[in-house]
């Protein structure tokens, strides 16, 4: 059954519901389209799923689709994401060549007709060099604050012929000569990934999985990503091991647009060994309801990542009323407030701490995740997004 606005009046701050109402009248009958590069997979993905139905709800003629490449094409911007989060990378004239020519034959297949056009990441950039109407969005999900020069200096040539730029964090952002907004990602809590579920439904998941809760569980979900430091949680929970019994479960996949995938499940295999207690779970994009009933599992749930974007899985775990131990990392530290709703860390060791102490406190841990929920539910639901999208496409719309 299709989840309507109404439907969100029980888990979205007091009036939020009624308000969107009343701003949705400000842009009712605008069209927006949104592009980025994969359907299933990574949270932009999983965002747009659910926003754009609730765009139409509201009156707003959102339409969404996906730029198509070839595999140089995604090696391509692959090495864009990583090199704009500062890691040097080997990109030849013939990728460039490759990422510009796929942006041509993307825009001569899409319709590129509304009144605002959200463009999401590096992928379909260079969509821009096409714009024949409307107004034009860069909406950047990364932590674009100490990139690459020369990777960030390709791309900007694009970025600067927007309209607007949008990050997600004030340190995302570069120096632009157009407008810039800050909008937090979100999750949805009535979706599979979020809603409740009963012990019972819990159980069976993890019994599919075959992960017992004979014991207390960590768990990290996330692409099977460095940036993600799956291995350094390996490491953290080996020395946790030698004083508290615990189990760790690292669950994750790959997204269409991510070619390295494999070959960093592959890292964490080899260093997960032979242990009956570790976990590495190899789930499908639509695994939702399995990753919610092992969010809901977990004792404590970890984000170790070294580089990030926003990290929604933190906010996802908070959710379910869990404290979070993350990486010191892009929208990791706007999501845990420290010491209330969780710990971010900068080491392996730092983690390992964490955990004992949370592990050794059940108290202390029931308070924090009871604090995180209510601090997801004051900022990080999906009501709270598309307040930003709307009016983002009012200020937009109606600028010089």
């Amino acid at each position: 059954m299709a989840v309507r606005l109404e439907d969100y009046r029980e888990v979205a701050p007091p009036g939020a519901v009624d308000f969107l109402y009343r701003l949705s009248e400000r842009v009712k009958g605008t069209s927006m389209l949104n592009v980025n590069s994969t359907k299933y997979g990574g949270g932009v993905a999983e965002i747009l799923h659910r926003l754009i139905p609730m765009l139409n709800e509201v009156g707003v003629q959102a339409r969404w689709e996906v730029i198509q490449g070839a595999d140089e094409f995604y090696a391509c911007t692959k090495a864009f994401h990583n090199a704009l989060q500062g890691t040097e990378q080997a990109i030849t004239q013939k990728m460039l060549d490759a990422y510009v020519e796929t942006n041509r034959e993307n825009a001569k297949r899409l319709l590129l007709d509304a009144n605002v056009m959200l463009i999401h990441d590096p992928q379909p950039a260079a969509l821009i060099d096409y714009r024949t109407v409307g107004k034009w969005i860069w909406r950047c999900h990364i932590d674009a604050s100490q990139p690459v020069r020369r990777v960030w200096n390709f791309i900007r040539q694009y970025v600067v012929k927007y309209d607007a730029a949008v990050f997600s964090l004030p340190r995302f952002a570069q120096r632009l000569p157009i407008s810039q907004f800050l909008v937090y990602p979100s999750i949805d809590p009535l979706s599979d990934k979020n809603r409740d579920l009963t012990e019972a439904e819990v159980d069976a998941h993890l019994g599919r999985l075959n992960v017992p809760r004979d014991k207390p569980i960590l768990l990290q979900v996330s692409r099977f990503d460095r940036f993600k430091d799956p291995v350094g949680v390996i490491r953290a929970y080996r020395l946790v091991k030698k004083h508290n019994d615990c189990r760790l479960v690292l669950a994750g996949g790959g997204a269409a647009d991510d070619p390295e995938g494999k070959a960093v499940l592959a890292e964490v295999q080899a260093a997960a060994g032979e242990d009956p207690d570790i976990h590495a779970l190899e789930l499908p994009p639509d695994a939702h309801l399995a990753i919610n009933a092992l969010q809901r599992a977990a004792t404590i749930v970890l984000q170790k990542s070294t580089k990030e974007g926003f990290g929604l899985t933190v906010a996802e775990a908070m959710w379910k009323g869990k404290p979070v131990i993350g990486g010191a990392a892009g929208g990791i530290t706007a999501q845990i407030i420290y010491d209330v709703t969780g710990y971010t860390v900068n080491s392996v060791e730092g983690a390992a701490f964490r955990i004992r102490h949370l592990l050794n406190n059940p108290d202390v841990r029931e308070k924090m995740g009871q604090d995180a929920k209510e601090y997801v539910r004051q900022s990080f639901l999906i009501t709270r997004h598309l307040r930003d999208y709307l009016t983002l496409m009012y200020a937009v719309v109606n600028s010089g």
